[in-house]
């Protein structure tokens, strides 16, 4: 038996050869220490006493008050090998075994065995014996020798559980930093939050989880303030709730999705990831009818129905738009130029060879799929029976759920009820798995059934970590989506015949699968060694385009199922008598026991107590001083968060807080932005239209134009002024040009050297310029500074000017002044 594989049968046998090995011995169980309680995960000897089995894992027992570490039925355990009498342990910790007629024997007693990890007692070995005689010389060293080799599994499994709950906290927390934008989409961040959450928390069996975000953040919540509203005044602060799905099954997409958007990104091409409800082939159709009218520059898709969908797929590629499938097949003798996905008979044939290892000895298995139809579920069937061909293993019973989850429950339950001597179920599509590890759960058989899945689902991920599913077939769905849109690039680009060179004869890119465990061994990836490299696989899979060719290319990717609808965000006041009130105003973390009278004014408590929670939390999510909402998490179980659950949690929430007001914080600045852009444009054509009327070109006689210079003339003022006297030289024919500097700042050296430029410009065109309007402050400053205005005429005021200008034109003045 391989440890790493299926660990709680190797606990099994470890038992079992303790009953084999002592004299008169006839049973034996281990306990294992889960904080205050004990739980059963093995039991040797107990056939015909019940009339049914004994669940597992079952319920042993809490440990005893006085001596923490030990078991209430011998608390000396805690220190060391003990005896107890049978009545009294089966009475605590197996109550099943003591109330069976006539049992336990008088004079049977229990040979308690503690279990070293980590340096203090986990888990304890009993042995049964016929008499109270204390074990002695080779019997006592062989149960003390099996006892710590029962240490090193469970160190070993703790060990490999923690690495996987910190792989899987890293995935967490940089899947939410990775969502900070111009804009959150919160239904999506408590998606990522609650799967996350659920995944590594797999003890406290989360039901919901939601996210109460307060409204105007900005200007609420602050703790030095109180609660003040947007307007200053004190009020009741409003927040936004936004709930979780209870079971998500959308990584899968999700996945597939995000390597789809990266390979668009890196290729600088335009993605469009669209999908629909597993059920829906019409659904998909319509939207390959939608690519076709669009004229997109290629269509990968994930078909529902190969068969129903090839008909669209030829007025695609009719129309010339190239179209391939990732995820399932086309149906035979498509038009479809490559299939980019899992080669699925290969990874049945990975199923069938796990299962073998899991059952030895053979056994009767059971089979769910999401569909017999679906080409995905038909080869990896035909792959897994291949594997146990000609073994002991044999395929009882097949289901289909046809994508209904309730469903694939029900039938899961049934399956495993039904055959009480089933030993192995395998999950094919990603939502069977799960069913087929909660039927086991629901009916005692947890661990003891053999479960291989496919995918790796927040559930699948809970399930390996608690060893319900003990292995699990990942496919490598991100590199569907990114290659598959590698190879429209390349058609797109190069020329389909030239992409297809390329590629195998088969038309198929295999992206193959991972065989994953909780443990890793020689044949199995251990799970937070595959959480940690998916990423990185992620990044090597990349390789970036050229880019910039003469058309924008845009390709429409067709998933095949939709995410779980969310509960649509609920807009609700913040109470006083809340958690959430409570949590704001406090600004930390509260764990409630909704059966305790504490906190029984609550309304949120007593509401989540109705619902069948018994421990709620709440956290905050601060932001410097200011409480940006609260996260909420209920499970049904009692005292479900400990300090380390709830130190994740608050690590999780801090991360949370931080792209929420990054968010808004980019948000603030692209809105101050745009109102600066808009001020900048209204300021710029305001002064447009003061430079227009600063220096307006006025025809005042034939052959004279006046222009009166208003404000400072500085280099840019003086381009446009000079610009515009030289065009209205031109259309009117002016011969002098009267510029009027009476409403100048400062006429300085720059100033001066302006108007003689704008003199000599004139002069080209054959006009001249008069200068009029010379302030005596001016004057004296251009003597001082030893300014010279060259040859340009002067004249004190603008009649002097215009006087001066008639002369030149052969004009005169009619009537004057008397």
């Amino acid at each position: 038996m391989t440890t790493g594989l299926d660990v709680f049968s190797t606990l099994h046998d470890l038992v079992r050869r303790a009953v084999e090995g002592l004299p008169g011995a006839r049973r034996g169980s281990l306990l294992i220490r889960t904080g205050r309680r004990l739980s059963c995960r093995a039991i040797v000897g107990l056939d015909g006493l019940l009339p049914g089995r004994v669940n597992m894992p079952s319920d042993g027992g809490v440990l005893s008050a006085s001596a923490p570490f030990g078991p209430a039925a011998a608390p000396e355990a805690a220190h060391g090998p003990c005896l107890v009498p049978a009545a009294a342990w089966y009475q605590a910790h197996l109550p099943e075994l003591a109330e069976a007629p006539g049992w336990p024997l008088d004079g049977v007693h229990v040979h308690v065995v503690p279990v070293p990890m980590f340096g203090a007692p986990g888990a304890y070995l009993a042995l049964e014996q016929p008499d109270a005689a204390p074990l002695s010389g080779p019997w006592r060293a062989l149960v003390e020798s099996i006892a710590v080799s029962v240490g090193v599994v469970l160190e070993r499994r703790g060990l490999f559980e923690e690495k996987a709950q910190s792989a899987q906290e890293l995935r967490l927390l940089e899947e939410v930093l990775s969502s900070v934008a111009e804009s959150v989409d919160l239904l999506e961040l408590i998606e990522t939050l609650a799967d996350g959450i659920r995944s590594v928390q797999t003890g406290p069996r989360w039901s919901t989880i939601d996210l109460a975000i307060l409204e105007d953040a900005g200007g609420e919540g602050r703790v030095a303030d109180g609660w003040r509203g947007s307007d200053g005044a004190r009020g009741q602060p409003m927040i936004r709730v936004y709930k979780a799905p209870r079971r998500p099954l959308t990584a899968y997409w999700n996945n597939l999705r995000d390597g789809a958007l990266a390979a668009g990104r890196d290729l600088r091409v335009g993605v469009e990831f669209r999908s629909v409800m597993s059920a829906a082939a019409a659904a998909q159709e319509a939207l390959l009818e939608e690519g076709i009218r669009r004229r997109v520059g290629g269509i990968a898709i994930a078909p529902i129905d190969p068969v129903a969908l090839e008909p669209a797929i030829d007025r695609a590629m009719a129309a010339g738009i190239p179209v391939i499938t990732i995820d399932t097949p086309a149906a035979p003798g498509s038009r479809s130029l490559l299939y980019v996905g899992t080669d699925n008979r290969a990874a049945g044939r990975i199923a069938g060879e796990a299962m073998l290892r899991l059952m030895p000895q053979g056994g009767e298995i059971t089979v769910q799929a999401e569909s017999f139809a679906v080409p995905n579920a038909q080869g990896r069937i035909e792959g897994f029976r291949e594997a146990i061909a000609g073994s002991s293993v044999r395929v009882a019973s097949l289901s289909e759920n046809l994508f209904d989850v309730e469903s694939a429950v029900a039938l899961a339950v049934d399956a495993v009820r039904s055959n009480p001597g089933l030993s192995g179920a395998l999950g094919v599509c990603s939502e069977n798995g799960p069913s087929l590890g909660l039927a086991s759960m629901r009916l005692g058989r947890s661990g003891d059934l053999k479960v291989v899945a496919f995918d790796l689902v927040t559930s699948t991920v809970a399930m390996l970590q608690d060893g319900v599913i003990h292995a699990a077939i990942v496919q490598r769905e991100y590199d569907m989506g990114y290659r598959g849109v590698q190879a429209l690039y390349e058609m797109a680009t190069r020329g389909v015949p030239e992409a297809l060179a390329d590629l195998p004869a088969s038309r198929c890119i295999d992206t193959g699968v991972d065989l994953v465990t909780l443990e890793r061994t020689p044949f199995s990836s251990a799970l937070s060694d595959h959480l940690a490299s998916s990423s990185a696989r992620r990044i090597a899979s990349r390789r970036l385009g050229a880019g910039g060719h003469e058309r924008a290319l845009d390709f429409l990717v067709i998933g095949m199922a939709q995410r779980e609808s969310l509960v649509d965000d609920e807009r609700a006041p913040v109470a006083d008598d809340s958690l959430v009130g409570r949590v704001m105003r406090s600004c930390s973390s509260l764990v409630i026991d909704t059966a305790s009278s504490e906190h029984q004014r609550f309304r949120d408590v007593a509401e989540a107590r109705r619902s069948g929670a018994r421990t709620l939390v709440g956290v905050p999510l601060l932001s410097r001083e200011a409480v940006l909402g609260v996260l909420v998490l209920a499970s049904p179980q009692p005292d479900a968060c400990s300090a380390t659950d709830l130190a994740l949690i608050e690590r999780v929430a801090a991360v949370a807080s931080v792209v929420i007001e990054n968010a808004r914080l980019l948000s603030r600045i692209k809105e101050r932005t745009r109102a600066l852009e808009s001020l900048s444009s209204r300021q710029e054509a305001l002064l447009e239209t003061i430079a227009a009327m600063s220096s307006p070109v006025v025809p005042i006689a034939r052959g004279v134009l006046v222009m009166p210079i208003v404000g400072a003339l500085d280099t840019h003022r003086s381009g446009r002024f000079i610009e515009a006297m030289l065009k209205e030289i031109s259309e009117h024919q002016a011969r002098v040009v009267i510029i009027d500097v009476t409403g100048m700042a400062v006429v300085d050296a720059s100033a001066a050297n302006h108007l003689a430029q704008a003199a000599r410009a004139a002069g080209l065109l054959g006009a001249e310029v008069v200068l009029v309007g010379i302030a005596p402050e001016a004057a004296r400053l251009m003597v001082d500074q030893g300014l010279d205005l060259g040859a340009i005429v002067t004249r004190s005021t603008l009649e002097l000017g215009f006087s001066y200008a008639l002369g030149k034109t052969g004009g005169r003045v009619l009537h004057g002044r008397r």
